[in-house]
């Protein structure tokens, strides 16, 4: 379902600047550059919804530099003033780009991430839509390329259909699935779990969380 257009959108975006990098050009050569630590390990959320995971995150590692990525302007509008309400205790480390995970590469450099979150991806349910998932190969060769020798896909998603895809997708294109999960949050992980919006609406409903960890 479509996200009601917000009310004066672009003026909120625009209140967030300084979270908000609007120019794929300063991050091409070195991501780092947006960031005041720039020793910090560099991870991407593709599709970071209202922002729940990204500024959780970024409040609870410290040693992370995040770009949290979200292609739908109003959606971002709310993850922006999300991290912006924490004030005093707003993290560093954080910082938004609206942008399509299909253009990775007008943002970012080679082999400049150390971590790829994919948090609860539309699962294109439909046979003949399987190239849209964010695990089909094609886009597993754009993470390829981007993320460092040993780095890491760190995927949640409630949908087994998705899930299973993705394993399947992971094994030929000859990735090492480090671990896995078809219930998140009755495993040894579920403690330092960070949840998104979606999946604590969804875990609330009795759904279980897939999650896997793919070191390419």
């Amino acid at each position: 379902m479509r996200m009601r257009k917000k009310k004066h959108g672009e003026e909120r975006i625009q209140a967030c600047a300084e979270l908000l990098i609007e120019d794929p050009a300063v991050l091409k050569d070195d991501p780092a550059v947006a960031f005041s630590d720039k020793s910090r390990k560099l991870c991407l959320e593709i599709g970071c919804g209202k922002g729940n995971f990204a500024v959780g995150t970024a409040a609870k590692d410290t040693d992370c530099n995040l770009i949290a990525m979200e292609r739908a302007r109003d959606v971002c509008c709310l993850a922006l003033e999300k991290a912006m309400a924490c004030k005093e205790n707003r993290p560093d480390n954080l910082r938004f780009i609206i942008g399509d995970a299909d253009n990775l590469e007008e943002w970012f450099p080679e082999k400049c991430l150390d971590i790829l979150y994919l948090n609860f991806s539309d699962p294109w349910p439909k046979a003949g839509h399987a190239k849209r998932r964010l695990t089909h190969r094609n886009y597993l060769a754009k993470y390829k390329k981007l993320l460092k020798d040993g780095g890491l896909l760190i995927f949640k998603t409630d949908n087994v259909g998705l899930f299973d895809f993705s394993l399947e997708e992971f094994a030929e294109f000859g990735l090492k699935v480090e671990w896995m999960t078809r219930d998140l949050h009755n495993s040894e992980r579920a403690e330092g779990n960070v949840m998104t919006e979606y999946e604590k609406n969804f875990s609330e409903k009795g759904f279980t969380i897939n999650s896997a960890i793919v070191r390419f």
